[in-house]
């Protein structure tokens, strides 16, 4: 007989909620989603809308610390919401990627929440994101257990939708977003990756410099995640090659059936493929955008590494984000598709 027997008038979940709120936290990070998804939050949510937050806050585990910003849209109210993890790229900030990215101004429209981890200078020297190291690649160490940390202290304090988690970023953050998506399957429903690389393209610096110049050959990934992904067919710093490669990862081994069509948006043309596996399930969105380089498409220049040409990305990932919910839970909040 195991505990949850032991609690038959509980439901599985809501015996974390008899944890004391001071550590009910820490005892999240070391459990599945989906145990964790009915904490009480530690303080009580806002039951009225009032104005957006966008707070600082600080993560620590033994496998480290990082600082982080929390942006809270006023539409949030303490009803179940879908949260979206930004990992930004190289010399980046959470406030500069916010700024270039616009996704705080999306979340107010659709109210869910957006958490943006920081890379800091002692960890690398630009602030890139180790996506290149071994012990950075693997789950429960190094920084994917923080920023998968991150993610469930946000679950444990907020009211978050287990089924609509995801996670994004922009060149060293896209290549960390796709370690998450194969570390943490069972946390985020979907990923999005801008001018980025591969889970497992490389093992050090030297094999990352490589990966940047030309895609390695073919990853396969343990797990497959539904991914969308962009890049500019001029980006000098990631080669573009690395969107196929990306997708392949996404793709069931011998499954993939591809389509693409073309088009333009903002002043930039695009070729937009889509993945399918044998049952004719998205499992990837490529976008090559014509003439773009390294740089968040249709950006704001308020940041840095935006071109305000062409598709909007935050917009693109948050439709295709809308459209795979966690296959792995069952009722969940709604990210507005848009169109």
């Amino acid at each position: 007989m195991d505990l949850f027997d032991r609690l038959p008038k509980l439901d599985k979940p809501d015996w974390l909620n008899l944890i004391p709120a001071s550590v009910r936290t820490l005892v999240a990070q070391h459990l599945p989603a989906n145990l964790t998804s009915n904490l009480a939050p530690h303080t009580a949510p806002q039951t009225s809308p009032t104005k957006h937050q966008f707070l600082a806050r600080t993560f620590t585990s033994p496998a480290g610390t990082r600082p982080y910003k929390l942006y809270i849209p006023a539409g949030y109210a303490g009803r179940p919401v879908p949260l979206v993890v930004m990992l930004h790229g190289c010399t980046q900030s959470p406030d500069d990627f916010a700024a270039g990215t616009g996704m705080n101004a999306a979340a107010d429209r659709d109210t869910f929440l957006v958490a943006y981890p920081a890379q800091t200078h002692a960890a690398h020297a630009q602030k890139c994101w180790n996506w290149f190291k071994p012990g950075d690649q693997r789950r429960d160490h190094g920084e994917p257990a923080i920023i998968a940390g991150i993610t469930r202290e946000i679950m444990a304090d907020y009211a978050i939708d287990p089924a609509r988690i995801y996670i994004a970023g922009l060149s060293a953050g896209g290549a960390a977003a796709a370690v998450m998506g194969q570390a943490y399957p069972e946390l985020y429903a979907a990923i999005g990756v801008h001018s980025g690389i591969p889970c497992g393209a490389a093992n050090d610096l030297s094999s990352a410099l490589s990966a940047m110049r030309r895609a390695a050959p073919d990853q396969p990934g343990a797990n497959t995640i539904p991914t969308i992904i962009f890049h500019g067919d001029r980006d000098t710093t990631v080669h573009p090659s690395n969107a196929a490669a990306l997708a392949a990862q996404a793709t069931p081994k011998g499954q993939g059936r591809a389509q693409t069509q073309s088009g333009t948006a903002h002043s930039r043309s695009y070729d937009q493929t889509i993945d399918r596996d044998a049952a004719g399930r998205v499992v990837a969105e490529r976008w090559l955008i014509h003439g773009a380089g390294h740089a968040w498409s249709g950006g704001n220049s308020a940041g840095s590494y935006t071109d305000p040409n062409g598709p909007d990305a935050t917009t693109e990932m948050l439709r295709f984000f809308a459209e795979h919910p966690h296959p792995a839970c069952g009722m969940h909040a709604p990210l507005a598709a848009r169109t």
